[in-house]
């Protein structure tokens, strides 16, 4: 008789033993390095993958992940998080048909913004944060479909602007994180935008930089300066989580868990090496890094095209 599916959290995991990979390294002493917006599927089927996939080679115990929801959607999952200490089950689905779980354990914390966004601000700005990554899919670069400028009609982005607002955007939380640290004297972080966007770092550095002109100008000069925007090229295919993937993972695994992600095997990561305050060693994972990503986007166009 099959045992019943057992929720998934940091005391039930062992509970699986081998017939579930997981965390092989001490959670308990990993603190976050990366502070992350918009933890969707996406994100924990591939950056955070790379990340759990260092730890468990007993590195970069100083790289996790603190993920950040500035949606009113993202409740849902600070929820789920939550309630699984942050754990998740990540399943590829090979093409013939079979599935391979593991356990990533790589986030460490989960910040829901419209609860408390100076905890937000005040992880960034602290010194042990050394990138803030984004995947906040295109519509998040606020970017005027007539324009194609920084999009000042955005309500929320005009309340962010005003003197002394409590920021509700990424943007306003990101840049008031920036001018914390360059009011204390500290390096600025990595803005790492991990969108499947050509000319991702380019874009992110265009919309920051005028959203902090148009707050203050000497920052946003500072940041176009001193902030390192680095490009990348991402792909794994991964759909959106259904209620029929919960109940696969329940019935060919026992776990019962909130969120899992079932992708593809296939992975890619194509990184600029530009860093502000080092990053860690995802050579050491699969991750290319380059001096320049565009040569990389052209030929997966010429790849696509031909196709």
């Amino acid at each position: 008789m099959q045992a019943k599916p057992q929720p998934l959290s940091a005391r039930t995991l062992a509970s699986w033993g081998d017939r579930l990979p997981g965390p092989a390294y001490d959670r308990d002493i990993v603190t976050p390095g990366v502070v992350h917006f918009g933890v969707g599927g996406f994100h924990r089927a591939h950056q955070a993958m790379y990340h759990d996939r260092l730890m468990n080679e007993g590195t970069a115990p100083d790289w996790g992940i603190c993920g950040v929801g500035v949606m009113a959607a993202d409740r849902r999952m600070q929820q789920a998080l939550d309630a699984q200490d942050c754990l998740y089950t990540l399943v590829l689905k090979h093409s013939d048909g079979t599935y391979e779980p593991r356990v990533i354990g790589s986030i460490v914390q989960y910040l829901f913004a419209p609860d408390d966004p100076e905890a937000v601000i005040e992880k960034m700005a602290a010194e042990s944060t050394r990138i803030v990554s984004l995947t906040v899919t295109e519509g998040g670069y606020n970017i005027s479909d007539v324009t194609g400028e920084f999009d000042l009609s955005n309500p929320d982005v005009l309340h962010d602007l005003e003197p002394d607002a409590v920021p509700r955007t990424t943007f306003g939380l990101i840049t008031e994180a920036l001018r914390r640290r360059r009011k204390h004297g500290l390096a600025p972080f990595t803005v790492m935008s991990c969108d499947n966007l050509q000319g991702n770092g380019h874009l992110t550095k265009r919309v920051f930089t005028a959203f902090a002109r148009l707050r203050e100008r000497e920052l946003g000069d500072w940041i176009e300066q001193e902030v390192r925007f680095p490009s990348s090229m991402v792909d794994r295919i991964t759909p959106e989580t259904t209620d029929a993937d919960r109940a696969e993972v329940r019935e060919r695994f026992g776990i019962d868990d909130r969120w899992p992600v079932v992708c593809e095997p296939y992975t890619q990561w194509v990184l600029q090496d530009a860093f502000t305050a080092g990053r860690p060693k995802y050579e050491q994972v699969g991750v290319q890094l380059v001096d320049q990503v565009e040569p990389y986007e052209l030929m997966k166009l010429r790849l696509l095209n031909a196709s």
